[in-house]
């Protein structure tokens, strides 16, 4: 159809007609309009079925992400809770244990329910990341004033493994939020102590690499498959051999993660199955101050 100088045709897929096209100031045959109504029309329908595509696997993996949570709920809290309750219920039964039998069960039950919070602290934490309810207090600090509460924080974890530390005393200062990098640096730590065996030894390293500060924290553990190296970074997830070595819900790395990107840094693991892990967080480097040599 043509209209004040304007030629209206069709845009078909096949004998169906999903819109219309105005081609105007050109003279082109009927046979032309045609089959660019049509190549319009099939690239019109591209666009719709990539668009029905992903939003398919947007719910494909909103749904994984639920199965996970299911998962971490069902398994990682019900195992606090069950020894909990049994031990609730033995100190409740007529039986009357001794003293050394009762305070082992309260010792029980006061590790269990630290357990539990964690856990539902580590869920709430994850919400205010994602929401990104959070705020940073960033000062230039060394990189010292985050590691040495951090290897405080984790030493339930790396008491029965032996430490060494190689970090320069005159290393540049980074812009940070010293409490969040500190939780970055206890999780690395956690994660090195509960994925290796007792006696082996913890290594943190720290150096400039360019304008970056690197601070690793490597182990001789189990390993990481190389195609798991990419994933432990996402929420819930657990290695095919971390889930069955180690209690955790799988939110320990992702929160380490947003708090380090926050950050402007960069958090990434290296690992070979039988070898062990090195974890290694980025950090930008403020400026060229330095901290005063001891």
């Amino acid at each position: 159809m043509v209209q004040a100088g304007t030629a209206y045709v069709p845009l078909r897929l096949g004998v169906r007609t999903v819109g219309a096209l105005g081609v105007t100031g050109y003279d082109r045959s009927r046979e032309t309009l045609d089959a660019i109504g049509s190549l319009a029309g099939l690239s019109i329908e591209r666009v719709r079925a990539l668009e029905a595509l992903s939003k398919h696997q947007a719910l494909q993996e909103s749904e994984r992400l639920r199965s996970a949570l299911l998962d971490s709920v069902t398994h990682e809290f019900r195992t606090p809770l069950t020894a909990i309750k049994a031990n609730v219920t033995t100190l409740l039964s007529g039986g009357a244990p001794g003293d050394q039998d009762r305070r082992e069960l309260l010792i029980v039950i006061d590790k269990q329910t630290d357990q539990l919070n964690r856990l539902v602290g580590e869920a709430a934490e994850m919400g205010q990341l994602d929401a990104g309810m959070f705020k940073l207090d960033l000062h230039p600090h060394s990189i010292q004033e985050a590691l040495q509460p951090a290897l405080e924080d984790a030493k339930a974890s790396t008491e029965n493994h032996p430490v060494e530390i190689q970090v320069p005393s005159d290393l540049p200062l980074v812009r940070m939020d010293t409490q969040r990098i500190r939780e970055v640096l206890m999780r690395l730590l956690d994660n090195a102590g509960k994925y290796s065996g007792p006696g082996t030894p913890i290594k943190i390293t720290a150096e400039v690499k360019s304008d970056r500060l690197v601070i690793s924290v490597a182990d001789r553990g189990i390993g990481i498959d190389s195609f798991e190296q990419a994933l432990v970074f996402d929420k819930f997830y657990r290695g095919e051999h971390q889930r069955y070595t180690a209690p955790g819900a799988g939110m320990g790395l992702p929160i380490a993660k947003a708090i380090t990107e926050a950050h402007g840094g960069a958090i990434g693991v290296v690992s070979q199955l039988g070898l062990g892990s090195v974890f290694s967080i980025s950090l930008p480097i403020y400026g060229n101050l330095k901290t005063p040599a001891n």
